[in-house]
C-alpha cells in the first residue's frame, strides 16, 4: 500500500510540509510505504478547457502535473496539503485540481482511493479548503479520512504543536486502517452529481 503527501505549497520547509512528514511517518508505523511530493519549482499550468482529456483520460499539456497523476494512480491514500493564501487555495492546487478532469476514465480513475487534507494559514480560509477539497474528493468517489488543519505563519511554526503532530500521525494511520478495509463504490452508478439546469436538464 501506498500513501502519497502532495504538498501543494511553494514555500520550501514550511507548515504544510513539515505537517504532511509527520502523516506520512504515522502512515509508515502502519507498514505503508509513504511518498512526499512537493510541487515546490515544479512547472504546473492551468486547464485550457480543451475537454479532450474528457474523451481520452489524457492531458494533453506537458507539463510536471503528468508527473503528479503518475503517482496519484499508484496510490492508495492520497493527502492534499493546501496552505490558505488570502483566505483560499493557492493557485497551483487549483490548476491540479482542475487538470484532474482527465482522470475520469476506466484505469485512470481516483474512485476508491482514500484522501485527506492538510491546510496551514495565518487567519481564515482554513474552512473553505477544507469544504472545497472535501467536496472534490467527493466527486471523485474518493474515500474521506480525516483532516488536519491548523494556524501558522512563521516557517515550521507549527513543529511547536505536539499534540498536532500526535494528530497528524494518527490521521496517517487512519489512512492506512481505511485503505485496507479495501471498501469500493458501486461501479455502474456515476460518481459526480452536478446541479442542473439548461445545459443537463
Amino acid at each position: 500500500m501506498k500513501i502519497l503527501g502532495l504538498c501543494c505549497s511553494q514555500r520550501k520547509g514550511g507548515n504544510t510540509e513539515f505537517v504532511l512528514k509527520e502523516i506520512l511517518q504515522g502512515a509508515k508505523q502502519e507498514g505503508a510505504d509513504v511518498e512526499l511530493y512537493c510541487i515546490s519549482g515544479k512547472d504546473i499550468k492551468p486547464c485550457d478547457g480543451c475537454h479532450t482529456c474528457m474523451k481520452t483520460g489524457i492531458c494533453h499539456v506537458k507539463d510536471d502535473v503528468q508527473e503528479i497523476f503518475t503517482k496519484m494512480l499508484e496510490s492508495q491514500g492520497i493527502i492534499f496539503g493546501v496552505p490558505s493564501y488570502y483566505y483560499g487555495m493557492p493557485g497551483d492546487a487549483k490548476n491540479i485540481i482542475d487538470r484532474t478532469t482527465s482522470l475520469n476514465v476506466p484505469g485512470r480513475k481516483l474512485a476508491n482511493k482514500v484522501g485527506s487534507v492538510v491546510t496551514v494559514g495565518g487567519s481564515l480560509g482554513l474552512a473553505s479548503i477544507l469544504k472545497d477539497i472535501y467536496l472534490y474528493m467527493i466527486s471523485k468517489q474518493m474515500l474521506p479520512a480525516n483532516f488536519w488543519a491548523g494556524y501558522g505563519l512563521q516557517k515550521a511554526e507549527v513543529a511547536n504543536y505536539e499534540n498536532g503532530k500526535k494528530a497528524a500521525r494518527d490521521l496517517g494511520r487512519q489512512m492506512v486502517k481505511i485503505a485496507s478495509k479495501g471498501f469500493e463504490y458501486p461501479s455502474d452508478i456515476p460518481g459526480s452529481v452536478f446541479g442542473y439546469g439548461t445545459w443537463n436538464k
